[in-house]
């Protein structure tokens, strides 16, 4: 199980926020596929909260859960559909159960008609956390999941983003603030 929290973003960030016309966007990348979700959702989590917030964020007490979603396969693998199941329970946690996300140990399974995401998250009350942007959906608007190969590389169209040369796995995706 890979896995990611807040403490890893800054000098090692995996997770950098891209410009979009009205919504906000990210552009995240990893060496894995289970870590790519990890990322994306530390991402979102990062825009959802104020800096003050996310510097305070260890200092609350935090309970540990399993989350999980599945998605029924139609043909072929679709962790996009997937990615966007999971960040959407994300917040529908963190709006209807008072539940922010604060750290995620992901698996994710690719069965013959399921692919599943099983999470181990710690997440504190979301009451706790002082809120800066609120995501009001998860878009499929620009939405890619993609790997690169050994020594592919992926130039960066933003100039706040750096390019990647693979092996490893990036997101795009947009959010509807």
């Amino acid at each position: 199980m890979e896995s990611t929290s807040f403490q890893t973003l800054g000098d090692g960030m995996s997770a950098w926020t891209r410009p979009t016309t009205a919504d906000i966007g990210l552009r995240v990348f990893s060496s894995s596929m289970n870590n790519l979700f990890c990322e994306t959702t530390t991402g979102m989590q990062d825009i959802l909260m104020t800096k003050e917030s996310s510097v305070n964020l260890n200092s609350i007490i935090r309970r540990s859960s399993q989350w999980n979603v599945t998605l029924e396969k139609n043909g072929g693998a679709d962790y996009e559909i997937l990615l966007i199941k999971w960040l959407e329970e994300v917040l529908y946690r963190n709006e209807v159960h008072d539940e922010f996300l604060c750290e995620v140990h992901m698996m994710i399974s690719d069965e013959e008609t399921i692919l599943t995401c099983n999470a181990q998250v710690d997440w504190v009350d979301s009451k706790l956390v002082e809120k800066g942007v609120e995501i009001k959906a998860v878009t499929s608007h620009e939405l890619i999941i993609e790997k690169l190969e050994i020594n592919q590389e992926l130039n960066s169209k933003w100039e706040e983003i750096p390019s990647f040369v693979g092996p490893g796995w990036y997101c795009d995706i947009v959010f509807d603030i």
